[in-house]
């Protein structure tokens, strides 16, 4: 369990790094200036739609072969390593509808977090961790638990924490890192 929390952490760490819900953090914390309700925001979220992700890839596991399902999860880890090397970007301007702001705080980015999660690499990458171990709550825990090592210095330090990490070779090391998941999906 220990071990499956720790791959999913360190998985959605690396994946977080220059993601558009990691700059969707800093522009909440720029707009807003609130800490605790946007990292609230960002917990709720996350856990809501990566329990949505877990849940999908434990059924997942019940529909395909054994054999079938390391094919697919391999080439899902792969295809996610190609994503990995094109950054996201996010212009903020899901922010400036009328009724984000009425919202709120928590309610502003509770909405635009899982919004933003909706199909990217993170969620995929619960899908798959979940469907790969059969661990869903530890998948669950794990990269929830990564979004908030990731997104969270960034809503308390702004855009300081984007400018001082060479995105580049993050991207590049998420890739390989996703490279390495397919492969070992194949062999074990």
């Amino acid at each position: 369990m220990l071990e499956t929390v720790g791959l999913s952490t360190g998985t959605v760490v690396l994946a977080e790094m220059g993601d558009k819900t990691q700059l969707l953090a800093l522009i909440l914390a720029a707009r807003f200036h609130r800490t605790i309700p946007i990292v609230l925001g960002i917990l709720v979220a996350t856990v809501f739609n990566h329990s949505l992700a877990g849940l999908l890839g434990a059924w997942i596991t019940n529909l395909v072969s054994p054999e079938t399902l390391r094919w697919l999860l391999a080439a899902g880890f792969w295809a996610m390593a190609v994503w990995m090397l094109i950054p996201d970007k996010e212009d903020g301007g899901s922010l400036e509808n009328p009724w984000m702001k009425r919202l709120g705080v928590f309610g502003a980015t509770l909405i635009t977090f899982f919004l933003a999660e909706m199909g990217d690499k993170t969620q995929i990458a619960t899908v798959a961790l979940a469907a790969h171990t059969g661990q869903t709550l530890s998948v669950v825990l794990g990269t929830t638990l990564g979004m908030l090592i990731a997104d969270v210095p960034a809503v308390y330090l702004g855009d300081k924490v984007c400018t001082n990490l060479p995105m580049k070779w993050i991207h590049l090391a998420c890739a390989l890192l996703f490279v390495g998941l397919g492969v070992a999906a194949l062999l074990f």
